[in-house]
């Protein structure tokens, strides 16, 4: 089964560390975006007519951005296109300033969202400001109890390390907070500089002061044994849950299975074909008034590349590569394409391998980004 994004683009304030494909929603045609939001999706799930939903996301950009007539329109549509199971897992991305009411809660209750996953970032409102987020601390103890209010308990929160401005002891504090509201996902980033950014711009400019290397990693094992001592046991590289909260919709991209991409900017991978949608507004919005497709870009993949895929996604994972779902789904044994590559690493003490799974040691997690180069077809044995 597939999972599906929807990407929402707009926001009502840019961060400085964000470079996903959104703008700033003042003046834009947010109806008629719905509008061919939905007949993409119309178009696409018509040429898959045997590829059942598993999962949805909604992601941006801030989908919360949209008011509540605008979101209840929206989930009305995604309802009716791709129905899901019962109890199906259904996110959508929020920034805490637009859970301050009910309002969208209320939609969003309404039309089956179960999970929401909301940006954090910090504690420290000094910190907030100076990464461009327009919520303080006490609107997210706020944002939470009126989600509470509305009946959700599959919450997520994401929380950023290594930020201008930060020290360790303010990202400590920032996890004490996070785990006295109690949720049963949480996920933690460090700090990457993207182009296309004001940070990046800043930092070429030599006008970005950020904590250290060493910092980062202390920050990252601290929170790595913080949220083990409180009962989430970390699943992924970046993401801690407690029992039967894992995301089942990131599961899928780690797992390197189908998801359909809708909304501009969006990527879908299905069958072996990676699609990327236009992401101007514009542009994604033309094709489909001529009832086309908005993709600007295809690519098959080949099976070297999946096979690739298979290992630096699955090894994001803490349970690892499966060697029985390996072979099964590429008629070849990890040890055929990868023996020397993974018995290196092995060696190095970045890999551990059972016999059955193959995954990252703790020391791997802090160079997952090496590791994964391994795995890339050049350095295939």
């Amino acid at each position: 089964m597939a999972a599906a994004y929807l990407h929402i683009p707009f926001c009502e304030h840019i961060c400085y560390y964000c470079n996903f494909n959104k703008v700033f929603i003042q003046g834009q045609p947010v109806g008629e975006y719905i509008t061919r939001l939905l007949e993409e999706i119309r178009l696409v799930t018509a040429q898959y007519p045997d590829e059942p939903i598993e999962t949805v996301y909604i992601g941006g950009g801030t989908p919360s951005a949209l008011t509540p007539a605008q979101m209840d329109r929206l989930l009305t549509g995604v309802n009716e296109l791709l129905p899901l199971p019962q109890n199906a897992e259904f996110t959508i991305e929020c920034n805490p300033n637009n859970l301050l009411t009910m309002d969208l809660l209320h939609v969003f209750r309404d039309h089956g969202v179960n999970r929401l996953s909301v940006g954090v970032q910090s504690f420290n409102d000094d910190v907030l400001k100076k990464i461009g987020r327009t919520h303080r601390a006490k609107d997210v103890y706020t944002a939470f109890a009126n989600a509470r209010r509305a009946g959700f308990e599959n919450m997520s929160m994401d929380l950023i390390y290594r930020l201008p401005g930060q020290t360790q002891a303010d990202f400590t504090d920032s996890l004490k907070q996070a785990i006295s509201i109690d949720l049963p996902h949480y996920a933690t980033y460090s700090l990457i500089l993207e182009q296309r950014t004001v940070f990046y711009n800043l930092m070429r400019a030599g006008k970005l002061q950020l904590p250290s290397d060493d910092t980062e990693a202390d920050e990252y094992e601290e929170a790595m044994a913080f949220f083990a001592a409180h009962g989430l046991h970390q699943y992924e590289i970046s993401n801690f849950a407690k029992p039967g909260f894992e995301s089942v919709h990131n599961k899928k991209y780690w797992q390197n299975q189908d998801y359909f991409g809708f909304g501009a900017g969006a990527w879908g991978y299905l069958d072996r074909d990676r699609y990327h949608n236009f992401g101007p507004i514009q542009q994604y919005l033309a094709p489909l008034r001529d009832n086309k497709v908005p993709v600007f870009a295809r690519q098959l993949v080949s099976p070297e590349e999946q096979m690739e895929e298979q290992m630096f996604l699955g090894l994001r994972m803490n349970t690892g590569v499966d060697r029985h779902t390996f072979a099964q789904r590429f008629g070849m044994s990890v040890e055929d394409v990868f023996g020397t590559t993974v018995a290196d690493l092995v060696q190095r003490r970045l890999l551990t391998d059972d016999g059955q799974h193959i995954a990252l040691t703790k020391r791997g997690r802090f160079m997952g980004n090496d590791v994964f180069e391994q795995f890339l077809l050049d350095d295939v044995d």
